[in-house]
């Protein structure tokens, strides 16, 4: 029992261990997304290792796995109560002028439940709603939406990247980019609240780390939506299936980069992906903003057929940005690791991951 126990150990160690390696590849990436099964897999082998086993065996590895769960601890604690908010709260008319909402929803391509994600939008009545993993069938199932939201970016495609914006509020300066990888759409536009009250949205649905394949699509486009961010004139919103977890390394890199804030910090862990399985869940789906906004309401919604959850969020826009608190500025080390993510990304050939799994 004791080979069993350590074996089990030392997985969860190099699985603990794996994620503060600066490689860019799946293999090491996907490491950060189970921290929370990691950390219950740990007490629960600490048990067992005390019940099965005599001797200074079960203390070796009480140890190994009391050092994974302290790590594992550090790296989510931030999404518990017991960390400060980095999102302010909103203290105004919560359907103020300055509001606004978005629903953010991967739709899972294969998924048919077009009506369900119809009347989900009709009732949660968002201002801008998101749609990612759209095919001809969704554009054309969703388009009853355009009766009350007129403003519409859309780029239907097969291969699971597709993307369809729809919005109450006016969309100017619209862009569909590709900005790592063919056929991989990014949406970039402006959105006005009221006269002289816009700020950017950058819609993003980057293809996802596997244990088989490099992750430089997807860590070259949160590093360039960053960089987009920072140099933006306008007070910016990033949402979207960033098919990466909250607190992965090259989230919190990208943080530092933009300079936005993530609303989960000291609420809650907001679990959208997986759907289907409850006990391997985490959270995929994001909204970031610069400090100009501030937080009214963010809610999982009901799982209508896909893999994700939809996800809601209500923000401000309130502030000029002089005297806003952003989150620290990237270093040399930081800008050393987006150059070379950057170059890996140059050295890409190979079509996006995922393009033939809902097929």
């Amino acid at each position: 029992m004791i080979y069993v126990l350590g074996f089990l150990t030392a997985v969860l160690a190099v699985a603990t261990a794996l994620p503060f390696l600066r490689i860019s590849h799946g293999f090491v990436r996907v490491c950060s997304f189970p921290r929370l099964q990691i950390l219950a897999l740990a007490a629960l082998l600490a048990v067992l290792s005390f019940l099965l086993i005599e001797g200074s065996g079960k203390w070796w590895l009480a140890g190994i796995l009391a050092i994974v769960a302290i790590v594992q601890i550090a790296c989510i604690a931030q999404f518990s109560p017991l960390r400060s908010t980095q999102s302010q709260r909103y203290e105004g008319d919560p359907n103020g002028p300055g509001t606004f909402s978005i629903l953010s929803y991967n739709v899972k391509m294969s998924n048919r439940r077009y009506e369900d994600a119809v009347q989900l939008v009709r009732r949660e009545k968002p201002d801008l709603a998101l749609f990612m993993e759209v095919d001809e069938g969704w554009a054309k199932a969703l388009e009853p939406l355009g009766e009350t939201m007129p403003h519409v970016i859309s780029r239907p495609l097969d291969n699971s990247y597709g993307m369809i914006l729809y919005s109450r509020l006016e969309l100017s300066h619209v862009r569909i980019a590709e900005l790592v990888m063919e056929d991989v759409p990014s949406f970039i536009a402006r959105v006005t609240l009221r006269p002289g009250r816009d700020f950017r949205l950058y819609c993003v649905h980057p293809e996802p780390p596997v244990p088989y394949a490099d992750s430089a699509g997807r860590d070259a486009e949160l590093v360039k939506v960053a960089r987009l961010v920072d140099a933006d004139e306008l007070p910016a919103i990033v949402c979207g299936d960033l098919n990466d977890v909250a607190w992965s390394h090259t989230t919190r890199l990208f943080q530092r980069v933009s300079r936005l804030l993530d609303p989960r910090v000291g609420r809650g862990f907001y679990n959208t992906f997986d759907a289907r399985y409850p006990l391997l869940r985490w959270p995929l789906d994001h909204l970031f903003h610069n400090a100009r906004f501030d937080y009214i309401e963010m809610k999982r919604l009901p799982h209508i057929g896909s893999d994700h959850f939809p996800i809601y969020f209500k923000m401000a826009l309130t502030r000029d940005a002089d005297g806003a608190e952003y989150p620290q500025e990237p270093d040399q080390a930081d800008s050393a690791e987006c150059k070379d993510i950057m170059q890996d990304s140059r050295e890409l050939d190979r079509d996006a991951i995922g393009t033939d799994w809902e097929k």
